[in-house]
């Protein structure tokens, strides 16, 4: 098929505004999956992303669609919605040409999709405004028209309403599509440039690539480079998705597919390179750009409930890192809970669908600490945290509410602009303010209606100190953490008084302390069970009774002195999980 009757474009917009249901739609107009065989969220293959409604990892189909008695190849990938999958998006991005932006007539422009809009932007990508869910009965469809035209500067005849549920408009939006959007540029006369946008790996099959071919095509038999590490190897099979492998003979210039080459280790498969010929010409030719590697930026300690499975943990990572590059880990030991991982996400929901994975996936039960960002120690001891721009969307009489939180967040105002019914408020703040629930905070402050996106923008110097849990003068590891100086102490107080309420009363006397910048700054104690020496005494002179409470007393300070401190892993589990 020619170049000319291609289009590859992806759907971007907030999360829970009908993404996937689009998609759905979609392959059942284009006949692209049987309707006795359509499901919920088809490119939603995850079982987790099925459970949670929402998109976590990207998915390309091809379709075919005739307008106008012409056939044409409609390559469509669908994208993640939530902020900590932005990296995915635009990945997604880079191989298209076009993009539906998509928004929920019921709650209009969100965080989210101001962030896509603009990363499409400059990625100088067609845009296509769709306004979703018009079948409701909240629907706000001309106040959701007026946000696009004002936010974004859309025209109102280029605004297409659709309800994906239903199916109505969508295949007027199909139409739209193969007419608003560019055919994809390249020459097919030219050197191989593929860019290799996603990979996941078969345990059977190897890595296989995500590829759009720019220029040139690739023949299946034949060898390809990848440009980065200078890796060669041969194509075992290459075709495109339907939505699940097809195999082809060949991918040409325009085309979006995969590539199979037996290649073991994902790590050499890097998203973002190039792939070419093996004998490509020196002069003349530029690889394509890649793409920023997503930095994680918060970290937990894993560790198996049943010390037993610490290999299984480490394997079950090792396997997990093969389809998520984005996720690090390096084996730590706790004194407390043995031995176990620092692993590294790109955000709160990250980690815990990776914790979900594990248990699913590998039947695995962990545990998670508490989290920490990702500081930096600069070599005269001065810690350096990262910062981030924090923007929200809400509705203008919560705006006071969200300030007020914010503020005490440690937040600095940057713009607040009001629109027909809603604000947009951009604050300079801590990125450890995330893993300290502000999420949580500005959603019940404005009754579920907020929305946040953000990005990491700079480190910049922190006060923080050390905040240490000792019983009976013995550290508890996992419970330490770094905290600002001006709030160690009430840290300090939260967390001895919780483990005073977790820990079991023992023969001896728990003297629990909570310790900032190497102060003792916090104290509880849990009195030990007390047994009556003198029960069986009916009678005898004063110093005997003496005498025997004395010994009591001495026989009390020797086991303080000599018993190990055993904390039991329901207080460590209840300590933990209320922090996370």
């Amino acid at each position: 098929m020619s170049q000319t009757q291609i289009r590859n474009f992806a759907i971007i917009a907030h999360v829970d505004h009908g993404k996937s249901t689009l998609a759905d739609r979609f392959l059942e107009i284009t006949k692209t999956i049987e309707k006795g065989k359509m499901q919920e969220q088809y490119l939603d293959q995850n079982p987790i992303s099925r459970r949670r409604g929402i998109t976590i990892k990207l998915a390309p189909v091809r379709m075919k669609f005739t307008l106008d008695s012409q056939d044409y190849i409609l390559n469509l990938i669908d994208t993640p919605g939530h902020v900590d999958f932005s990296y995915e998006v635009s990945r997604t991005l880079a191989a298209c040409e076009g993009a539906i932006l998509l928004v929920d007539a019921t709650q209009g422009i969100q965080a989210q999709t101001v962030a896509h809009f603009r990363a499409a932007k400059k990625q100088n990508l067609v845009l296509i405004p769709v306004v979703n869910k018009i079948d409701l009965p909240n629907a706000q469809i001309e106040t959701t028209s007026k946000e696009l035209i004002e936010a974004f500067s859309f025209k109102q005849e280029e605004i297409i309403y659709v309800s994906a549920k239903t199916g109505e408009n969508v295949e007027n939006l199909l139409g739209e599509i193969i007419k608003r959007f560019p055919s994809p540029s390249g020459e097919k006369n030219k050197a191989l440039r593929g860019l290799i946008f996603d990979a996941v790996y078969d345990e059977f099959r190897g890595v296989v690539a995500y590829v759009r071919i720019v220029d040139g095509q690739v023949l299946k038999g034949g060898k390809i480079k990848l440009y980065q590490n200078y890796l060669e190897s041969e194509i075992t099979d290459l075709g495109y998705f339907s939505p699940h492998l097809v195999s082809a003979s060949a991918l040409a210039t325009g085309e979006i597919g995969y590539i199979i080459t037996g290649i073991k280790d994902i790590r050499k498969v890097r998203v973002g390179d190039t792939v070419t010929q093996v004998q490509n010409p020196k002069e003349g030719f530029k690889p394509l750009p890649g793409y920023k590697i997503p930095k994680p930026m918060i970290f937990f300690g894993v560790y198996p409930k049943d010390t037993n499975n610490f290999i299984y943990l480490k394997d079950s990572l090792a396997k997990l890192t093969l389809n998520d590059t984005a996720l690090t880990y390096t084996e730590e030991y706790s004194s407390y809970l043995g031995s176990g991982f620092r692993v590294g996400f790109l955000g709160l929901l990250h980690a815990q669908i990776v914790k979900e994975r594990i248990k699913q996936e590998f039947n695995l039960e962990i545990l998670l600490t508490m989290p920490q960002v990702l500081y930096d120690k600069r070599p005269d001891g001065t810690m350096l945290e990262p910062y981030m721009k924090l923007i929200v969307y809400a509705p203008k009489n919560y705006v006071g509410p969200i300030m007020s939180i914010c503020q005490s967040r440690k937040g600095n105002l940057l713009d607040l602009n009001y629109h027909e019914s809603y604000a947009v408020l951009s604050y300079d703040m801590p990125y450890s303010m995330f893993i300290r629930g502000i999420s949580s905070d500005l959603k019940s402050a404005s009754e579920g209606f907020a929305s946040l996106d953000y990005e990491v923008t700079s480190y910049k110097i922190a006060d923080l100190t050390k905040v240490e849990i000792k019983v009976n003068d013995i550290a508890i590891d996992i419970l330490s953490e770094l905290a600002y100086k001006d709030e160690a102490i009430s840290v300090a107080r939260k967390k001895t008084e919780k483990l005073k309420n977790s820990l079991p009363r023992q023969q001896f006397r728990q003297i629990i302390q909570g310790i900032a910048d190497g102060n003792i700054v916090a104290r509880e104690e849990i009195p030990p069970f007390r047994k009556d020496v003198l029960a069986k005494m009916s009678g005898g002179d004063r110093r005997r009774k003496d005498k025997l409470l004395e010994a009591q007393k001495k026989g009390k300070s020797r086991m303080i002195l000599q018993a190990k401190i055993s904390i039991p892993q329901d207080a460590l589990l209840s300590m933990i999980e209320e922090s996370n």
